[in-house]
């Protein structure tokens, strides 16, 4: 807890109430349980002793129970059936009051977590922004003016703001993640059939999966391997129906740049940076083509998969239209599917199969896709102005995890501009495990990074004290994959462009080959990379350089736009051979 040292489950249950009344974040909850009958609880669980969250062995009777997260709080999103409170899946009117805990939570409950409430979301899980709901927006845990994203609002901010330990989200499009992203926060979305949605109000009920918030990533493992129930999904999260992985380093798949598209300032640096770090792990990064995923991730609410939201909640809303608890925006998204064809549903099901094809085929026998959680970290204001069109670019990269049954874990990969940003690890469905491994390395090399540079920055070149002020290190010597060309440009000091050719780059009339270029490769810690990348100016840019041996960098690269006028100097093969020449 972020209130300090406690030593019992009752002392933590006060410490979250004084930090509920401290952060004064009403919206966050829609009901919060009376702080007297939780206290009753962690009573309860003190009377058991600290040796209920042991093991049972030699001198503990084999039938002894295990609490192995005795006095961790819980908050549940409004989805999610709660015994003793209402379900309201973020509209009053909806509300009824379930006959028990749904399993997820029993089995949480059942190792010695205590719910503190039931929270805040857009309602009926329509959403990624955290806004549509008459409980109120939920706003940033950082950032007041920006949004929490959704639809699982509330519990992604009750861990980040340090009031629970674990919260409870739902995931069909991606909020079990976005919300985690833009809390500095850890979201497990697991392989669908993994984790029983029974007692969750549906929102596209064939796609969706109950998800998990925490600070760390051990917790948010422990508390999915405590929901999830093999005998009942025939996955164990292990991998053991996902492809079988072959030896070596790990293997992580990253799209070309431009194949992200806009991304807001700052973030593709980040996303390169972290991607780096993976590398300094021991991975090794595979490039995939990024185009099935982002299409299939329009289908979702474009297409005629949203009909199923109409499915689950569509009568309600017809029989309530106009009610002042319904949210305009996602009455109109649920209304609007009625009339949906259902040679459509056939025809978006074909394509569907046709791109998941191609998004598996394009992964091959990597063990992860890595991609930035969300494109942008829009403010309530923006999302007010437009709540069609940001929720919509916010699915970019989350849409298409359930469409193509993958699983992923969404975790902190540093702060831009003091916000924090998020990255996603995305894989074939079973492999769980090995995504959350990944991640754990991910976390552990965040401190440095590698950077490759072939020109002003070389060893004894003018911007090479840059590098060593920022705390870097040379690594080696080596040189880029032949499918680069390097320009003299016209700055001051003098300094290169380097140009990813892919195969071949066309200048005027004339069509060039790529070539390997001279070049360094340095580590230095990621807030001096940072640093560095503040001050780049134009044309120059940050990203991922391939190298001769398959391995790839974060590096310095030029904008093609800056090349009119520059001297093509790629036959010298580096910048130090174009001086001396």
């Amino acid at each position: 807890m972020a209130t300090g040292p406690v030593t019992t489950v009752l002392e933590r249950v006060r410490a979250a109430y004084r930090r509920i009344e401290e952060t004064g974040r009403p919206e966050i909850w829609i009901t919060l349980r009376p702080q007297e009958d939780v206290e009753a609880e962690a009573r309860a669980l003190d009377a058991r002793g600290p040796d209920a969250t042991r093991t049972p062995d030699t001198s503990h009777p084999p039938d002894a129970p295990r609490l192995p997260l005795l006095g961790h709080l819980l908050a549940v999103k409004g989805n999610i059936d709660v015994a003793g409170l209402p379900t309201t899946a973020g509209c009053p009117s909806y509300a009824y009051e379930p006959a028990g805990d749904a399993p997820v939570v029993a089995r949480l409950r059942q190792a010695g977590a205590l719910v503190i409430g039931s929270t805040n979301m857009d309602q009926f899980a329509t959403g990624l922004v955290g806004t549509r709901s008459p409980y109120g927006a939920v706003r940033c845990a950082v950032d007041p003016e920006r949004i929490s994203g959704g639809s699982s609002s509330g519990s992604a901010v009750a861990v980040a703001l340090g009031i629970v330990d674990l919260a409870l989200g739902t995931d069909t499009a991606g909020s079990g993640r976005v919300p985690a992203a833009f809390n500095g926060i850890v979201g497990l979305k697991p392989s669908r059939g993994l984790v029983p949605t029974r007692g969750v109000v549906p929102a596209c009920a064939s796609l969706d999966c109950v998800s998990v918030f925490a600070r760390t990533l051990t917790e948010a493992r422990l508390a999915l391997a405590l929901m999830a129930d093999p005998a009942e999904s025939g996955r164990d999260g292990t991998g053991s129906d996902a492809p079988r992985r072959r030896p070596g380093p790990w293997r992580v798949a990253v799209p070309p740049t431009d194949q992200l598209g806009p991304l807001e300032d700052g973030w593709a640096v980040a996303y390169e940076a972290a991607a780096a770090r993976l590398t300094t792990s021991g991975a090794q990064l595979v490039t995939v083509d990024l185009t099935p995923f982002t299409e299939a991730a329009a289908m979702l609410y474009e297409g005629a998969f949203v009909a199923e939201r109409y499915t689950a909640v569509g009568a309600f809303i017809d029989k309530h239209t106009g009610a002042a608890d319904l949210d305009p925006t996602v009455a109109t998204i649920i209304g609007r599917a009625r009339d949906i064809p259902a040679h459509r549903l056939y025809a978006d099901q074909a394509r569907l199969a046709e791109l998941r094809a191609a998004a598996l085929a394009t992964l091959g026998d990597a063990d992860a896709l890595l991609l930035p959680t969300a494109p942008r970290h829009p403010t309530l204001a923006e999302v007010a102005a437009d709540p069609l069109g940001v929720n919509a670019d916010l699915g970019r990269f989350t849409n298409s995890t359930n469409l193509f049954d993958l699983a992923a874990v969404a975790v902190p990969a540093g702060e831009v501009r003091g916000r924090p940003f998020g990255v996603m690890l995305v894989g074939p469905a079973g492999t769980d495990d090995r995504l959350a491994t990944l991640a754990e390395d991910l976390g552990r090399s965040r401190q440095r990074v590698t950077l490759t540079v072939v020109g002003a920055h070389l060893s004894g070149q003018p911007l090479n004290p840059q590098l060593l002020a920022a705390g870097a290190r040379l690594v080696r010597t080596t040189s880029t994959a032949p499918r680069y060309r390097l320009y003299a440009l016209r700055t001051d000091p003098p300094k290169p462009g380097l140009v990813h050719t892919g195969e071949t780059v066309e200048t005027g009339t004339e069509i060039k080959a790529g070539a390997a270029i001279e070049a360094e490769v340095w580590e230095l810690p990621a807030e001096g990379l940072g640093t560095i990348v503040a001050a780049l100016p134009r044309p120059m840019t940050i990203g991922r350089v391939e190298l001769a041996d398959g391995a790839s960098t974060a590096g310095f690269l030029c904008e093609p736009a800056a090349l009119d006028g520059a001297v093509d100097i790629t036959s010298y093969g580096g910048w130090r051979a174009y001086l001396s020449g």
